[in-house]
């Protein structure tokens, strides 16, 4: 329990410290993350993600998706069709503005371990519902958990993440963003952990910077 609350101190610190670094376009992201075992194959996905252009309080975006998963193999390989609604607020010559943009997406999930490397492929499919305009993307991300003090990811366990994401558009220009991230994480208990890092967004014209704290949550809604 005090390692738990020394992180989650160290957390507040950094949302904090960079409430304060707007003027080097930081901004900050606060994620959950909810992967609930519906049966022994079927999983339901659920997602909130609060991003503002500071530490709190300038509404960038606000993220909600949900979706049905099914698992190909045992506790691997899932498949899921869903849902996602966002509400985004940009700065267009200095003044605020506000999008509505409803998605499809289909997703394919692979993990694989090797030794302590807890390795995952994400590949997504997404059909963007933009207010004037519609839009498929391709996105690619793999990703890597490794624990710290534990051969494996049990509870109290801290552990280090890094994922890179690619963004496609099915259209002209066909680069949309890349992503780099880099975290700290801690495993509460065998469904549940926290994680706190930063990421590197890169697009075509602007290089940007994020904190992102998130929290995961995995408890089934069956025994089975």
């Amino acid at each position: 329990m005090k390692i738990l609350k020394l992180l989650v101190a160290g957390i507040f610190t950094l949302g904090t410290t960079f409430s304060y670094a707007q003027k080097n376009d930081a901004g900050a992201w606060y994620m959950y993350f909810g992967n609930n075992k519906i049966s022994k194959k079927l999983n339901w996905h659920n997602e909130v993600q609060y991003r503002n252009f500071d530490a709190v309080g300038d509404l960038e975006q606000l993220l909600i998706r949900t979706g049905l998963g099914y698992d190909l193999t045992e506790n691997n390989n899932n498949i899921l069709l869903g849902y996602g609604f966002i509400l985004s607020q940009p700065y267009v010559n200095g003044e605020k503005t506000e999008n509505i943009e409803h998605r499809i997406f289909q997703q394919y999930i692979t993990k694989q371990k090797f030794g302590r490397f807890n390795l995952q492929h994400r590949y997504r499919l997404e059909e963007r519902f933009l207010q004037d305009d519609f839009r498929m993307r391709f996105r690619y991300l793999i990703g890597l958990n490794i624990p710290i003090n534990n051969k494996e990811m049990l509870p109290k366990t801290f552990y280090g993440s890094v994922y890179n994401e690619i963004f496609l558009h099915f259209n002209s220009p066909v680069f949309d963003r890349n992503r780099v991230y880099g975290a700290l994480g801690y495993v509460i208990n065998k469904n549940m952990r926290i994680e706190a890092g930063y990421m590197n967004q890169i697009q075509e014209t602007k290089n940007r910077g994020q904190i992102q704290i998130g929290f995961y949550n995995n408890i089934p809604f069956t025994k089975n």
